[in-house]
C-alpha cells in the first residue's frame, strides 16, 4: 500500500511529514534512510510521523536522513502543528513529543509559535563526559553548551564570514566531550535582539536553518549574558523569533510552508 507524504520547510530548513494516525505506522530506520536520500528518495533534514495520542492531539516521532531518531526538530514540529491546524481550522493544538507536551500556535501573521520546553543545562543531560560548568566549556574559543532535547554547542565570534565551518563543524561533533555528538553553532551577534547563525548539525550537515539549533544558539547567548530575552534569529534560509525568559520553557515562532504532497510506491515499500 503505498505512503503519503507532505514535504514542507521553515525558512529552507526542509522536513517531510508522514500522517500515520489511525493506520499502522511503517516507519523504520532502514526505510528513514531511503525516503531521506536526496538522489534516491524525497531527500529532508528530518522527518516527522504523526501518530494518535490519548492526551494530546497528535504524538510526534522524529528521524535523521541517516535512520537515526532524535527527541525534537522545531521546524518539523511546526510543519506538523501548521497541517493539523488547518487540518482542524484550529489556531491552538498540542503535540507530544520526546521533549513532553508542546503547546502550538498559529499567530496573527500566519507563523507557528511552538513551546519547546524548558532547556537543560546539566552537563549529564546534554550530555557531556565529565562534569563541567556549562557556560564555558574546556574548548578553545570558549563555548556554551546545553540541551533542547539535543545536544547543542554555541561559539560567539566576532566575523561569521570568516568561519570555516566545514572544516570546524566536524572536529567539534565529534569532540570527545560529546559522548553522542553536538550540533554546533556559530553565531554573530548583530545587537541585543539579534544574531546571525550558522550551523554544523549533528551526523553531517549545513543546513539553512533548525529551529532548535536557533533555540540552543538564543538560550546560550542569553545566559551568557550577551542577549535580551527575545531574540531575532538570522539563519542562511531565514528569521526566526526565540523568546525565553531565562526560567521557563523556549518559544519558538517563524514561518512554515508545504513545498508537495506525493507518495511512496507500494512497492518500495515492499522492499524495504
Amino acid at each position: 500500500m503505498p505512503l503519503r507524504f507532505h514535504k514542507m520547510h521553515a525558512n529552507g530548513d526542509d522536513f517531510v511529514i508522514v500522517d500515520t494516525r489511525n493506520s499502522f505506522n511503517p516507519m523504520t530506520d532502514r526505510m528513514a534512510r531511503r525516503m531521506g536520500d536526496r538522489n534516491r528518495g524525497v531527500g529532508f533534514n528530518q522527518l516527522a510521523v504523526v501518530l494518535d495520542d490519548d492526551d494530546a492531539d497528535a504524538r510526534l516521532m522524529f528521524w535523521n536522513a541517516d535512520g537515526s531518531t532524535l527527541d525534537v526538530c522545531g521546524s518539523a514540529t511546526r510543519g506538523a502543528a501548521d497541517m493539523l491546524m488547518r487540518e482542524s481550522n484550529t489556531a491552538s493544538i498540542t503535540l507530544r513529543t520526546n521533549r513532553g507536551l508542546l503547546t502550538c500556535e498559529r499567530t496573527s501573521t500566519g507563523a507557528i509559535s511552538v513551546d519547546m520546553g524548558v532547556p537543560l543545562f546539566d552537563w549529564s543531560v546534554i550530555p557531556l563526559a565529565v562534569e563541567m560548568d556549562t557556560v564555558d566549556l574546556p574548548l578553545a574559543g570558549s563555548p556554551t553548551a546545553c540541551s533542547m532535547g539535543n545536544p547543542h554547542c554555541t561559539y560567539f565570534v566576532d566575523d561569521l564570514a570568516a568561519v570555516d565551518i566545514a572544516t570546524i563543524g566536524p572536529t567539534i561533533e565529534t569532540n570527545p566531550l560529546f559522548p553522542l555528538r553536538t550540533n554546533v553553532h556559530f553565531v554573530q551577534i548583530i545587537d541585543r535582539k539579534h544574531i546571525r547563525l550558522r550551523i554544523w548539525e549533528r551526523w553531517g550537515a549545513i543546513p539553512l536553518g533548525s529551529g532548535s539549533c536557533s533555540c540552543g544558539a538564543a538560550v546560550n547567548g542569553i545566559r551568557r549574558g550577551l542577549l535580551d530575552n527575545c531574540v531575532e534569529v538570522e539563519c542562511d534560509g531565514g528569521t526566526v523569533t526565540v523568546q525565553w525568559d531565562g526560567v521557563g520553557p523556549v518559544v519558538l515562532t517563524g514561518p512554515v510552508e508545504t513545498t508537495f504532497s506525493g507518495m511512496i510506491s507500494g512497492a518500495l515499500l515492499q522492499a524495504l
